[in-house]
């Protein structure tokens, strides 16, 4: 059994109500949102991802003869339930945001449009990893605007990821917020994301030497040598790359790179690139790793600290300042009657909804939250993706959502691009979406 693409990676809630749906015949047209609750405080812009895998988990989503033998062991579902997920296939639509749009609270990034136990029971996955993708991808985005071009950005960070399945989509989320690749090779084979990697200080200690260490790394990876100089001291590994260096100029090989990963940044790496340029090697690079976030970056390259690629890791794979969204997954139209919640901080706007966005000179202005086929006050965002179960076109090229990503974050307006958030952004509420959850407060006492 392949879990991961399993529908019994859910929360047990979905098929108990599953089986009262099914046992009163509560099988009419439900429509649900995903949509993120309020913003974080460190936080002033979010970016939607996560989509492609919601397509391809919807697209293969059914149970295995192994599982629904594993749900009638349990003794907890009826045969009616039982033969109904037997047959269970995914047959509804989804309206959604393009991945890498910018987005705010309580625009939805994805709408279900399918018989209500369906649309049900894709609640838990989905909510799963739109909010993981958008979570990292919102970081990625943040560390990007903080390199400013200076820098190249690699991801770091499945080795402390929650999980296998979380670091391969962090590679992914990261990639499309602007990232230049990842250092995670099964998402190369699996995504096409390009990758990078050095050596670790275990490299250089089973060696007699830093020299020794270099030069067989360097013969081992005649077009990689990107040389850790950490281990011992950076500045006598600074000249020992350099003394390399001239040794493998004379093979007709170069060194690409030098690895900084511990200490303080700004001045090693001004000690280093001195070196290397008195050596006559301005073109060696400079890369710099070790518990770096966009606040460590911002902060390095305002200090001008001469660092030209930067991997980020655990703060990035974790979200580590803001490891959660208040996300939710809601009922907001059932068998063609609006639907909406009350609850006290958790209250829903009903009906289906679309998202206009006001630019002026290429930057963002203005957002309304409208329903669905009210006249546009801006340009729609929200597009269905999949019809009966059906994509409605091929998966985007991850390249082609990360230019697409680059152009959603150099709109932003000016008060945004700063890591403080000195928002907020206005996001308004259409006069008719207002009426609508009026009217259906009062039908529903």
């Amino acid at each position: 059994m392949d879990i991961l693409k399993s529908p019994l990676l859910t929360d047990l809630y979905q098929l108990t109500m599953l089986q009262g749906y099914i046992e009163e015949g509560l099988h009419e047209e439900a429509v649900f949102e995903f949509y993120v609750r309020q913003m974080p405080e460190n936080r002033s812009f979010l970016i939607a991802a996560g989509l492609e895998s919601c397509l391809r988990f919807l697209e293969g989503m059914r149970f295995s003869e192994e599982e629904l033998q594993y749900l009638r062991q349990t003794r907890r579902f009826s045969s009616a339930l039982l033969d109904y997920l037997r047959d269970l296939r995914f047959s509804g639509d989804v309206h959604a945001l393009q991945e890498g749009t910018v987005f705010f609270p309580n625009e939805p990034l994805v709408r279900v449009t399918a018989p209500l136990p369906i649309a049900q029971l894709v609640e838990t996955r989905l909510i799963n990893i739109l909010h993981f993708e958008t979570l990292i991808a919102t970081k990625a985005a943040r560390c990007t605007l903080a390199a400013r071009g200076r820098a190249a950005l690699v991801d770091f960070g499945l080795r402390r990821a929650h999980g296998a399945e979380a670091g391969l989509l962090a590679a992914r989320a990261a990639y499309l917020a602007g990232f230049n690749g990842t250092a995670t090779v099964a998402a190369e084979a699996l995504y096409g994301i390009p990758i990078f990697g050095t050596m670790a200080h275990s490299y250089i200690e089973a060696h007699n030497s830093e020299e020794e260490a270099f030069l067989n790394f360097a013969g081992a990876n005649p077009d990689n040598v990107t040389l850790l100089i950490d281990t011992y001291d950076t500045v006598n590994g600074a000249k020992t790359a350099a003394r390399v260096a001239d040794m493998l100029a004379v093979r007709g090989k170069r060194v690409r790179a030098v690895r900084l990963d511990s200490g303080d940044l700004c001045e090693l790496s001004r000690a280093v690139r001195s070196i290397l340029d008195e050596k006559g090697y301005p073109d060696i690079q400079i890369f710099a790793s070790g518990n770096l976030d966009e606040y460590a970056i911002e902060d390095l390259l305002s200090r001008g600290a001469p660092i030209d690629g930067f991997g980020v890791g655990t703060r990035l794979d974790t979200s580590a300042d803001v490891p959660y969204l208040e996300c939710a997954y809601k009922l907001i139209e059932y068998a063609g009657e609006p639907r909406l919640k009350k609850s006290s901080g958790k209250a829903t706007y009903p009906g289906r909804k679309q998202i206009c966005r006001l630019a002026s000179a290429e930057r963002m202005v203005q957002d309304t939250i409208c329903l669905e086929g009210e006249p546009p006050t801006g340009t729609p965002l929200i597009e269905k993706v999949m019809d009966k179960g059906k994509r409605l076109k091929n998966p985007e090229d991850l390249k082609t959502l990360a230019r697409n990503t680059r152009e959603q974050i150099r709109s932003l307006p000016a008060s945004l691009c700063d890591l403080a958030g000195t928002g907020p952004y206005p996001v308004l509420i259409s006069k008719a979406l207002l009426h609508l959850k009026e009217q259906t407060e009062r039908r529903l006492g």
